[in-house]
């Protein structure tokens, strides 16, 4: 029912001309990064149509190259980048559209995940929550809760979760690969020697594998500190990619670049009201407007741990947490 309630505020925000009036006046002198996951072939189809009619697509790099010399100017009006964040085995699925439409899209991978049978930790969860709520744990508590769950990041299991190496080699003339990190930490939750490792250890795994020219590192869940920026640049990065929502220019920080997140499976309406930034621009409002009534993050932040309860990582609770799965 909630989500039917924001399809419906979707469509009435995608006609009322809003979009069309952000996407023509101000968008237009805009580059916008798009960030999907792991859309199934139809409805990716859908989107990527709808987009090249209301957008110019170009790569990641062609926007790097027109930043190093000056030259945004240069780009197409409405210039939009499709990235994909982990490096899904679903993403090969969309090898025939990115042939077909010849459309430039960047994939972000988890050097430790791709090219294995290692899963991706957060497919070890019971819910959506309780991912949410393993994001705020420290690195090591959040390892010792998943490992309650069955959970070992170097195992190789039976499934495979990411793309292959035979994969990777075969989308190498449509896609741009770059970095993920190694294993998807939440890196302000780890400690230096572990976020240092996971930034530099993909960008030099990736280009040892795969013969990768790995410029871009995509931060795990958008999260972020000005230590994990300092180590990207370090690392031989030119850029780092934010979930921070907005629209990137001639001015902005190549390490923080602005990326408007999607649904995989988001309808048309959704997508093009999102894609306008009018989403996010609704989001900002709503935080002010409760902040201003007196309803800060400290307390919203204590509405929901009320509304859910907390993980207590004890080893009384880990062995419970056992018992469960």
């Amino acid at each position: 029912m909630r989500q039917l309630s924001k399809n419906l505020i979707f469509v009435v925000l995608r006609w009322s001309g809003v979009p069309w009036f952000i996407r023509e006046f101000f968008q237009k002198s805009k580059v916008t990064i798009l960030t999907y996951h792991s859309p199934n072939p139809e409805c990716a189809r859908g989107h990527f149509e709808v987009l090249r009619r209301h957008y110019h697509i170009i790569s990641l790099r062609d926007y790097l190259s027109s930043r190093a010399h000056g030259a945004l100017s240069k780009l197409p009006p409405k210039s939009l980048i499709l990235t994909f964040d982990d490096g899904h085995l679903g993403n090969f699925e969309l090898k025939g559209l990115f042939q077909e439409l010849k459309i430039p899209v960047t994939i972000f991978l988890c050097s430790g995940v791709v090219g294995t049978h290692r899963h991706f930790w957060w497919r070890h969860v019971n819910s959506t929550q309780e991912a949410a709520l393993c994001k705020r744990l420290s690195d090591g508590d959040r390892k010792e809760f998943l490992r309650a769950r069955g959970y070992e990041p170097e195992r190789e299991y039976p499934d495979r979760h990411g793309l292959s190496n035979e994969e990777i080699e075969q989308l190498k003339p449509w896609v741009d690969f770059q970095a993920h990190t190694v294993s998807h930490p939440i890196l302000p939750a780890c400690a230096d020697d572990v976020a240092e490792h996971e930034i530099a250890q993909c960008k030099s795994e990736l280009e040892t594998r795969y013969g990768l020219t790995v410029d871009a590192l995509a931060l795990p869940n958008g999260d972020y500190s000005d230590r994990d920026l300092l180590l990207a640049r370090n690392s031989g990065y030119r850029c780092t990619l934010t979930q921070d929502p907005g629209f990137n220019d001639g001015d902005s920080d190549l390490f923080r670049l602005r990326r408007i997140a999607l649904r995989d499976d988001c309808s048309i309406d959704e997508l093009l009201v999102k894609a306008s930034g009018l989403w996010g621009l609704l989001k900002r409002l709503k935080v002010r407007l409760l902040n201003r009534g007196g309803i800060d993050a400290t307390n919203r932040a204590r509405s929901l741990e009320k509304a859910v309860p907390k993980l207590q990582v004890t080893p009384d609770s880990l062995s419970k947490a056992s018992r469960i799965t």
